[in-house]
């Protein structure tokens, strides 16, 4: 069943499912793809515009952790390794969030959220990040921080250049 989903611009877009439209290509993420495989896509979070929210999705279509062949097992958490490493070195992004759940509408995908200063306005734990996500969907998809997103997927990007995946 098709849903509409509201991207960081502010644009609507119709989809049946978010990460397969993602990975197809069917839709493109803000400043483009960072890394992909065979088996994973990495990119910037199509909803929120901030900087270094990464979302690392699976291609295949499932759902669970436990569905994850041994081959993606093993290039998931080096992935997850690698981007955390760049957000770090590249961003100066010293906290992050991760967030994976089973009963997502669309399939298997990692959130990896950075924690910044203008964040801890909402609280200082987990139940502060809805209002601090949406606080950046409704009053960060300026001109000026659109363009601080996008710089961030580059230099990521360019941080990913030396990965080597097990399914490339």
């Amino acid at each position: 069943m098709p849903r509409l989903i509201t991207l960081a611009d502010g644009r609507s877009v119709e989809v049946e499912c978010v990460s397969c439209a993602l990975t197809s290509g069917l839709i493109s993420s803000t400043g483009g793809v960072i890394f992909e495989s065979s088996n994973f896509h990495v990119h910037q979070d199509i909803a929120y515009p901030i900087k270094g929210l990464v979302i690392l999705a699976s291609k295949r279509h499932f759902y669970c952790m436990d569905e994850l062949t041994d081959e993606e097992r093993l290039e998931f958490i080096s992935l997850i390794h690698k981007l955390r490493s760049e957000q770090r070195k590249r961003l100066g992004i010293d906290k992050v969030y991760y967030f994976y759940n089973e009963d997502t509408t669309h399939h298997f995908h990692l959130w990896m959220v950075p924690r910044y200063e203008w964040m801890y306005q909402f609280g200082n734990s987990v139940e502060s990040l809805r209002p601090a996500l949406l606080h950046a969907r409704n009053n960060m998809n300026d001109d000026e921080n659109m363009k601080s997103v996008e710089e961030g997927v580059s230099m990521l990007r360019e941080g990913m250049r030396d990965f080597v995946s097990s399914s490339r």
